[in-house]
């Protein structure tokens, strides 16, 4: 068997406060194969964000990542220097975040901006560099991309400056994209339309894709396996298919719950009671123990790992196949 594009080896991400040091990543580990979409789902503040960031060498003091290896095909990120790192983000590894102000300059022209991008992993002349801008800008839906070229960010809605921000990510076709809710801002039909272009990219190129999001309906269309984190571990791993329709950890069995679509017409919806922790005073033991119905004294000690026919599950009292169903 060939070895996975890129595996996540117990990952820990640190941040140090007045209080001291604070785990926001904690023992996260996962694998992703060329072509494969993996989705990352979870409340807000549960380690999403952190975890791509991680990834990509992107956590500034106070923040450290310090500990665990992150391979990506064979090379550990954490251990190359800076100018290796540099030669591979926005070249075999790219994100797209969640705001595009984080990508876009505003005092530069679209154009200037993706040539310079391309130009900066490959040697092209300015004319073909161009050509790729102007057709990826078309990739994603943005009509005139002649003209676009010549306009600045602020010309463009909140949702254009998005799709731009999504083309920049595509223009080298990387072999690996961290997606950090890149959708967010855009309509449900420009929304499809960014999706199916990450699935051909996926498909067509052998592109492996993590999609960060709290929305489990897109997940449920975009993605082959799932992973949902909670308070900076992963509670639940495996097929997409087979978590969504048999959530076996109550935390993941609670978030499909209250999907409106799982609710009867006329009812209130169901909703996991109590709010997410702060990550700097996580409850002792499982760190969902307070909002789960499920709790026993047994839950007062960490969770260990557990996985069966390919499903990872952090949990002392799962939920039953027949309840899960």
């Amino acid at each position: 068997m060939t070895a996975p594009m890129l595996e996540i080896r117990n990952l820990r991400t640190e941040f140090a406060t007045d209080a001291g040091r604070v785990t926001v990543i904690d023992e996260v580990s996962f694998t992703l194969n060329r072509g494969q979409v993996l989705g990352l789902v979870g409340e807000s503040g549960s380690g999403k964000s952190v975890t791509g960031f991680s990834i990509m060498g992107l956590i500034d003091p106070p923040g450290q990542v310090s500990g665990g290896q992150i391979l990506f095909k064979g090379e550990d990120l954490r251990t190359l220097p800076e100018p290796r790192m540099r030669a591979l983000r926005g070249n075999r590894i790219a994100m797209i975040f969640q705001d595009p102000a984080m990508t876009l300059n505003p005092v530069l022209r679209i154009d200037t901006q993706m040539i310079e991008t391309i130009l900066a992993h490959e040697k092209v002349s300015k004319t073909v560099a161009r050509d790729r801008a102007r057709d990826a800008l078309g990739m994603v839906g943005i009509p005139s991309p002649e003209e676009r070229l010549r306009a600045y960010p602020h010309q463009f809605s909140g949702g254009m400056r998005q799709r731009v921000a999504i083309a920049i990510a595509l223009l080298h076709r990387p072999d690996l994209i961290i997606a950090d809710e890149p959708t967010t801002a855009l309509d449900v039909t420009i929304q499809a339309q960014i999706l199916a272009v990450v699935q051909r990219l996926a498909r067509d190129h052998g592109t492996g894709l993590i999609w960060i999001t709290h929305d489990l309906s897109v997940i449920a269309g975009l993605a082959d396996r799932v992973a949902v984190m909670y308070a900076g571990r992963i509670v639940e791993h495996g097929d997409v298919d087979t978590v969504i329709r048999t959530p076996r950890h109550p935390y993941t069995h609670g978030l499909i719950g209250s999907l409106p679509s799982r609710n009867p017409r006329g009812q209130h919806l169901k909703q996991i009671t109590g709010t997410t922790p702060a990550i700097a005073a996580l409850p002792q033991g499982c760190a969902f123990r307070p909002r789960c119905a499920r709790a026993t004294e047994a839950c007062l000690a960490a969770p260990p790992v557990t996985q069966t026919e390919g499903r990872l599950l952090r949990c002392f009292h799962p939920v039953t196949e027949g309840e899960a169903a």
